[in-house]
């Protein structure tokens, strides 16, 4: 079967997914059966993904780490993790965007094919830092739009109208906790991303490297001082989702936004 048949295949099963998660909100249901119809349809659109990623990435030529295949990792990364999540917290409501979203990245990287090859010497030195950043990089995402739904939970049940979508969503203190799950281990992740970068990589201030390695470390320490407020101080609420979406912020122009600036706009 061909790469553009499984790719087809992955977008209509994500887009499935997410509309029958938003179907299911719309009517406020909350049935097993039907909370597992959406997560099964995003874990096959994720196997069929994990194919086209595959044979995108890994090339004669090398790996192929261009900035559209990038996302697609990325996207696929975490739709994985909320999938698997699901099965055990109720967080599957987050498919709603996660899912259409990684379903849009493979259709960009068929639409703006790019290429930056790993070369072979550079491979085994940053296989682990790439990882390792990728993992902590989905996990905050995940924790970003919890971050997102709980703002908009708060200002419902602020105004009095827990309705529509709002009744579907686990309580408040579950949403949260789930939230700061996600930042710990990203957070614990990011950590080790940063270690390995300095111990790996030849100069992380170097002139294409410097706004990334900047702007990462302002992300993590955003998040450190979020975890010792929520520690300290018990930071919730209002201050949890501006600490938690400042951070996140931060890491998207690290990652993505100095990779689409080195790659797309300057050509390098």
């Amino acid at each position: 079967m061909s790469n553009t048949i499984l790719g087809a295949i992955a977008v209509i099963l994500y887009f499935a997914a997410g509309w029958a998660l938003a179907l299911r909100l719309s009517k406020q249901v909350t049935q097993d059966s039907n909370r597992n119809i959406p997560v099964t349809l995003g874990l096959i659109a994720t196997g069929f993904h994990a194919i086209v990623l595959y044979q995108g990435l890994i090339t004669l030529e090398g790996i192929n780490f261009g900035f559209f295949n990038a996302v697609s990792l990325l996207s696929w990364l975490i739709a994985l993790f909320l999938v698997i999540a699901s099965y055990t917290k109720p967080i599957e409501n987050l498919g709603i965007a996660i899912f259409p979203l990684a379903g849009l990245a493979i259709i960009l990287e068929w639409a703006f094919p790019s290429e930056h090859f790993l070369s072979p010497q550079d491979v085994t030195i940053l296989e682990a830092h790439i990882l390792i950043s990728i993992i902590a990089y989905s996990f905050l995402s995940i924790a970003a739009l919890q971050a997102i739904l709980l703002a908009i939970q708060e200002k419902h049940l602020h105004n009095k109208h827990p309705g529509g979508f709002i009744r579907a969503l686990p309580p408040l203190q579950t949403m949260e906790s789930l939230m700061f799950q996600m930042i710990g281990l990203g957070f614990i992740l990011q950590s080790f991303s940063l270690i390995s970068g300095f111990i790996f990589l030849e100069n992380m201030f170097a002139q294409h490297l410097v706004h990334k390695t900047v702007l990462s470390i302002v992300a993590w320490t955003i998040f450190a001082i979020l975890l010792w407020g929520r520690w300290r101080f018990g930071w919730r609420g209002k201050t949890a989702i501006r600490w938690t979406l400042g951070g996140f912020a931060s890491l998207l122009l690290a990652y993505l936004g100095s990779k689409m600036v080195l790659e797309i706009v300057l050509g390098r």
